[in-house]
């Protein structure tokens, strides 16, 4: 077997090239319709489709790589990425690039994927710590990724964006084949077909009210029709997940009070990253007339780029921290952190520097916080579980980032004032925005708080950590 060290550095990597999908169309977004020759409500599913293909994916791709192989399921979700990559970079309007940008979403599920090969390879004494590792890369290859991007676009054709995003991926499809073994442990029985097609019709309905909702109008037929229509699938799903042998994701384990808390706090804490991921940028980029700093995307990318310094810095730690105290405890720290962080930039964010600051504690926040979650989730379930069940949890918060894109989305786009002619963000929606970041931490910690520290299992096992 190759050293465990390199294992968890190639995983590493792919969940780097994951969330830098996310940020890599930023810099260009607000010039999609003329590049695209197409409608700003058109241009927006550049960005929406990448989000449904994600949410969607990563909980069958986590149970296929239960059943058939976490590191083949890995390679295949790659190589989608990559075909999707080219044919945006081939594409010059917004069919080829809606499509590719949403066959680029299936690499979201690598994340989950690898936090669950590290629990099949390495030793139990390294987990923890190589968990904290892969969980930070969620958030910062999207720091780090958004002044790449800008950097790209500045000085190159739009498309470049797409075949870098191609190279990183056939660099990553390379090293996971190389090194990362694949795990022997599998899940019997068959793949259950019917589950995965009412969970995408379910997920695809009510994520699609929820993005697009502010464009198309909370009441609109449109929003109520799929939201509802969403939400009654993915009822008649659940109905049915509990009445079959072998489910898609078996929902009496994920009903377990510590896997369902972590999961309802991971909707509060993905709300509260993206919360930051929308507002501080806005607010740097805009321009001084209106309240904000007047700093250009690249300049702005750098404000915001030290979250996802101290999300790796912090990584090491947090692995001996979930060792000695337990991951709880991580969620709680995690989740407070991001109280602070939302609390000072309220009173104090006249200077760029404060913002600077802030980003740290967001940083220490979400790299605490979505460390402890995965520990918290392979405590609680079978191994035989950890593919499906991470790839649940990754679900749950892509559903809170989709909620917080939509609700700050709508904040910042209805408390408007005119300046030089053009709608800009009010001082108040910025206030709005970040108060209902905290909120949304406050949630968490509340949630977290209610967490049992000690399973059955591990009463019986004292070795296990908490």
């Amino acid at each position: 077997m190759p050293p465990q060290g390199a294992i968890v550095a190639v995983l590493a990597i792919a969940g780097l090239a994951s969330s830098f999908m996310f940020t890599l169309v930023v810099p260009i977004q607000s010039k999609l319709p003329e590049l695209l020759d197409a409608s700003r409500d058109d241009t927006a599913w550049v960005v929406t489709s990448t989000l449904l293909a994600a949410a969607i994916l990563t909980p069958i791709s986590g149970r296929l790589g239960d059943m058939y192989g976490k590191r083949r399921i890995v390679l295949a979700l790659m190589a989608v990425m990559i075909v999707g990559s080219v044919i945006a970079a081939l594409s010059p309007g917004i069919i080829g690039i809606i499509v590719g940008r949403t066959l680029q979403g299936a690499i979201v599920g690598v994340v989950p994927l690898g936090i669950s090969i590290l629990r099949d390879v390495l030793h139990e004494n390294r987990v923890d710590s190589a968990i904290a590792l892969i969980s930070a890369t969620l958030g910062v290859g999207g720091a780090l990724g958004l002044p790449i991007s800008a950097f790209i676009t500045e000085r190159a054709d739009w498309h470049v964006l797409f075949w870098v995003a191609a190279g990183l991926g056939v660099i990553v499809f390379g090293l996971v084949l190389w090194i990362v073994p694949e795990s022997v442990l599998r899940t019997a029985g068959r793949f259950d077909f019917v589950g995965a097609a009412g969970l995408a019709v379910g997920l695809l309905g009510t994520l699609l009210a929820i993005s697009r909702g502010n464009e198309w109008g909370w009441t609109s037929a449109p929003t109520l029709v799929l939201g509802i229509g969403g939400l009654v699938v993915l009822l008649v799903w659940g109905w049915y997940e509990l009445r079959i042998a072998e489910p898609l994701l078996d929902l009496r384990v994920a009903a377990r009070r510590p896997v369902l808390l972590t999961n309802l706090a991971s909707v509060a804490m993905g709300f509260s990253l993206f919360a930051s991921n929308v507002a501080y940028p806005q607010i740097l980029e805009l321009p001084a007339a209106a309240g904000g700093f007047g700093l250009s995307l690249l300049a702005a990318s750098f404000v915001v780029m030290p979250s996802g310094i101290v999300m790796m810095a912090l990584s090491p730690f947090s692995g001996r921290l979930a060792r000695t105290v337990g991951p709880k405890l991580l969620l709680v720290l995690g989740a407070f952190s991001l109280i602070l962080a939302y609390a000072y930039t309220l009173l104090f964010s006249a200077e760029v520097w404060q913002l600077v600051v802030a980003n740290f504690l967001i940083g220490a926040g979400i790299g605490f916080g979505y460390a402890s979650m995965p520990m918290l989730i392979m405590r609680s379930v079978p191994q035989s579980e950890t593919g499906a069940s991470n790839g649940l949890n990754a679900l749950f918060r892509s559903l809170g980032t989709s909620v917080a894109a939509a609700v700050i989305g709508a904040v910042l786009a209805t408390m408007v004032v005119d300046v030089q002619g053009m709608p800009a963000p009010t001082p108040a929606a910025f206030t709005v925005s970040f108060l209902l970041g905290g909120i949304a931490a406050v949630i968490a910690l509340v949630v977290a708080l209610f967490i049992p520290r000690r399973r059955a299992a591990e009463e019986r096992h004292p070795s296990l950590p908490e």
